[in-house]
């Protein structure tokens, strides 16, 4: 069986956590709890017709990046950069930090999720700044941890991205 590593980054409160725990355990929760450090869980799925042992680090949510240290980034196979689609900032947050992971770690597959689909209409990230990412080669996924749309979707572009690396 294979084995991928994806870290799950991005900015304070973007949903991060409830997006891997709707991917792993689908189940959600309406409570906030902050991660500290970096969150391990593992999930066995299947991609592209091969069961895979996906290790998921999820890290503690940082505007500027700074935490994250390269040892921890190391070995890893793809990113999620989670994005609260109602705060701009975070959508900021993620540029840079894919600028970082770009120069820390190399191109290395990246999917930016956009989550808080539920409420789109609060959405502070509009369609020309979705569209530039794209045109930029981003693979951009919509999603709510909340409903679960578009997680099972953003997981597995990931661990599509990985694979084709092999």
């Amino acid at each position: 069986m294979l084995r991928k590593k994806v870290c799950v980054l991005g900015s304070v409160a973007g949903g991060k956590t409830s997006l891997v725990r709707r991917f792993v355990e689908r189940a959600f929760s309406d409570r906030y709890n902050t991660t500290v450090g970096v969150r391990i869980d593992k999930k066995v799925t299947r991609c592209l017709g091969q069961e895979i042992n996906l290790a998921l680090w999820d890290f503690a949510g940082e505007d500027e990046f700074a935490w994250a240290q390269t040892s921890y980034l190391r070995d890893s196979h793809g990113f999620l950069l989670v994005v609260d689609g109602t705060r701009r900032t975070t959508f900021d947050a993620a540029a840079r930090m894919r600028e970082r992971l770009l120069a820390q770690v190399g191109p290395l597959p990246t999917v930016v999720v956009l989550n808080k689909q539920d409420v789109q209409d609060q959405w502070e990230v509009d369609a020309a700044a979705i569209a530039a990412l794209t045109a930029d080669g981003c693979h951009v996924v919509l999603s709510s941890a909340k409903l679960g749309q578009g997680v099972e979707e953003a997981f597995t572009k990931v661990t599509e991205l990985a694979l084709a690396r092999l």
